[in-house]
């Protein structure tokens, strides 16, 4: 049975949200509205300044994203994700980078889970090696449209569950399994496997770990911080 490894995208491997790139992609296409930009401006400027929460910047994103994407054609909303993952690809961690790498030498099964949009997800991790990828996904219509609908909400934010699902359909083992995550959205799934490592932590995050005994990483410009 091959061992499994679960990974956080955003903020984890690469070193950004593949959301906001994204959308910004989006706003420079003329795709989204110019205005769009100013939904998650005065969040962005708070973050930079240390005035506000990262959390706050994410989340207007978010809401800024899933107002507009509806009525965005499909075929043209791919083809700036293939350009935003492709101009991103190296934009990774390399303590994460080649934790991948090593894995996957080892026949290791690697699931990768982000919240940004399918599509830019996958373009953006299959060049790694990763075996399967999961991301959000927006409901088309028939003139390939997309409806504003999201599917299978609940399924994306339970980690957990989409790993439990993996050790199921490809028979996977979590002996020697490995997590890595950096939000507390990320413990369901730190929890089930061997070695979780917790890259990056946010607050809650680092507490949890702390109190759990889980090794905590920190890579900040050319060092890598074991905590």
């Amino acid at each position: 049975m091959k061992k499994v490894a679960i990974f956080d995208i955003d903020g984890t491997v690469f070193r950004s949200s593949l959301l906001i790139e994204l959308t910004d992609a989006l706003v420079q296409e003329g795709i989204f509205p110019s205005k769009v930009s100013k939904l998650y401006a005065r969040a962005h400027e708070n973050w930079l300044n240390k005035k506000g929460l990262y959390e706050d910047y994410i989340n207007a994103v978010i809401k800024a994203f899933r107002q507009n994407i509806k009525g965005v054609r499909y075929n043209e909303f791919s083809k700036v994700a293939k350009k935003v993952a492709a101009f991103h690809r190296n934009r990774i961690y390399r303590y994460t980078r080649d934790i991948v790498k090593n894995l996957k030498k080892k026949n290791c099964y690697l699931l990768a889970i982000s919240h940004s949009p399918q599509k830019v997800v996958k373009e953006f991790c299959k060049k790694m090696g990763f075996d399967k990828i999961y991301g959000q996904l927006y409901e088309t219509d028939r003139q390939k449209r997309f409806t504003g609908k999201i599917l299978h909400l609940e399924l994306i934010f339970d980690k957990a569950e989409i790993l439990k699902r993996a050790i199921e359909k490809e028979k996977l083992t979590l002996k020697g399994s490995v997590g890595v995550g950096d939000t507390e959205s990320d413990i369901a799934f730190l929890k089930m496997v061997e070695k979780p490592i917790c890259f990056n932590p946010n607050q809650k995050l680092y507490q949890y770990a702390k109190r759990a005994g889980w090794k905590i990483i920190v890579e900040r410009k050319d060092v890598i911080y074991y905590l």
